[in-house]
């Protein structure tokens, strides 16, 4: 595998998990469902995904940017695996609107599986280290379009994560099940 492969699959990697956040931030805003702190949790686990494909993009193929990735899949499959149990008992109810049949913490579980599977199967091709390492990373981005695209679209997406979470929960802890923005609220108060 050339460098060159490795940067485009990483940049369709990261619009992946860019689309998984977009849906999410679609049902938060358009059917107000309100992430709760689990979901919240496993959007940050995205994110974290996202840093260690966006370290890919800019610098090359490293395995240690791969090793941040399995760190981050693995904390937001434990995290969706938890909501999971919570939810799967008879009685106790689910959070939020189905999507497809299965809820948002279902669909993040098979999601960073197949981030965990995908990062271990990149970890396989060694020739995209030395692709990186020769050309010693001339231009950043590879001069590819596709992986400039993705990470902005990610850095953008998790500025959005930051404000949507800091409007939600407020300086706090987030309410469990939130009911509204916080932060809003308290403003609307306060002024």
């Amino acid at each position: 595998m050339t460098a060159e492969m490795s940067r485009t699959l990483n940049a369709l990697g990261m619009l992946a998990v860019c689309v998984v956040l977009i849906l999410a931030y679609v049902y938060q805003v358009a059917l107000y469902e309100l992430p709760c702190p689990l979901c919240l949790l496993q959007r940050v686990g995205f994110v974290a995904v996202g840093f260690g494909l966006g370290l890919n993009l800019l610098y090359g193929a490293r395995p240690r940017n791969y090793g941040l990735m399995l760190i981050a899949a693995i904390f937001g499959v434990s995290v969706s695996i938890r909501q999971i149990l919570l939810h799967i008992v008879p009685g106790t109810g689910h959070y939020g609107s189905p999507v497809l049949g299965l809820h948002y913490y279902t669909w993040a579980g098979i999601f960073f599986f197949l981030i965990i599977l995908g990062t271990a199967v990149m970890l396989l091709f060694e020739g995209q280290y030395r692709s990186a390492e020769q050309a010693a990373d001339r231009q950043r981005f590879g001069g590819s379009n596709l992986a400039k695209v993705s990470f902005f679209l990610m850095l953008g997406l998790a500025l959005v994560n930051a404000v949507s979470t800091l409007l939600e929960c407020g300086p706090g802890i987030c309410a469990d099940p939130p009911t509204d923005y916080e932060l809003i609220d308290k403003m609307e108060k306060d002024g």
